[in-house]
């Protein structure tokens, strides 16, 4: 992939957004690579943790606008008529593994937005983060009206998304966007830490089941529904190999050897139904 790096080593992949001289906006390569590496991520049993960043300066400037004032006049039947951000959003949110953002500079439209479905957000102090469509005379972009207010809460997310400024990470931490801040040549290094706990702490199987309750069952509307879930949730696990597995190397005070795969041995789930894109018009 020319647009996007995917690396694994000890069981993190690190994705890396691969356009320096462009503060790697995304185009529609990159945007069909992020989608194609979180295939890959969840594809591949070696993978734990996935951590994203940005080559150079900059975490992601946001959409390529290079195109001038058209940018954004799709013509009927474009492809593009389904955000394309949203399209990668979308994606990290059904992820089977974490996701930790490691944002190490510029993160404004597309690229603060790519940041919410992530699990964990870091920050460097040299990033700022901007929620700027309304600036662009569009509307927030990348499914982000639906996980920023879920993050930061409705007033944060309406003062950032209509005043459209760019805010610091030290912002973002106090409205609770990031979970820490760090020196730029410590960022990955505090990153990396972070997933090797994950890793370490989160059989494969209760971290993809884990994130899916946490994220899909935020927007119900009563208690019981994730009571429904989380019990058959509870019941399947219990009985796979990796519950006897982990109850063990708790008593017997060593690390516990997980064995089971979160791409092969999730166990079907009575989840709400996924609308289609079509169906949700």
């Amino acid at each position: 992939m020319s647009e996007v790096e995917l690396r694994i080593e000890g069981g993190i992949a690190t994705v890396t957004m691969n356009r320096p001289d462009r503060l790697n906006a995304m185009n529609p390569a990159m945007r069909e690579q992020l989608i194609t590496v979180f295939d890959e991520t969840d594809a591949d049993d070696r993978v734990r943790v996935v951590v994203v960043t940005g080559a150079g300066r900059g975490f992601c400037a946001g959409a390529d606008v290079s195109g001038g004032g058209a940018t954004f006049a799709y013509e009927e039947g474009d492809v593009r008529l389904r955000d394309g951000g949203g399209r990668i959003v979308l994606r990290a949110f059904d992820s089977l593994k974490p996701i930790i953002g490691a944002v190490n500079g510029p993160a404004v439209g597309f690229g603060a937005s790519f940041v919410l479905p992530m699990d964990f957000r870091l920050a460097s102090t040299t990033a700022r983060f901007g929620f700027v469509a309304a600036a662009r005379g569009i509307v927030p972009d990348a499914v982000s009206s639906w996980f920023l207010p879920k993050i930061v809460g409705i007033p944060t997310a309406l003062d950032w998304s209509l005043t459209a400024r760019l805010f610091d990470a030290e912002e973002a931490l106090s409205r609770g966007l990031v979970r820490s801040v760090h020196e730029p040549d410590e960022l990955m290094a505090a990153a990396y830490e972070l997933a090797e706990e994950v890793a370490s702490a989160a059989a494969p199987v209760s971290a993809a089941v884990t994130r899916r309750l946490i994220w899909r069952m935020v927007g119900t509307d009563h208690p019981m529904h994730t009571h429904r879930i989380d019990s058959a949730a509870i019941t399947a696990l219990g009985r796979m190999t990796d519950a006897a597995e982990g109850v063990n190397a708790w008593s017997e005070k060593r690390a516990p050897q997980w064995t089971m795969s979160a791409q092969t041995d999730l166990p079907t789930l009575p989840w709400p139904g996924e609308p289609l894109f079509e169906d949700s018009l």
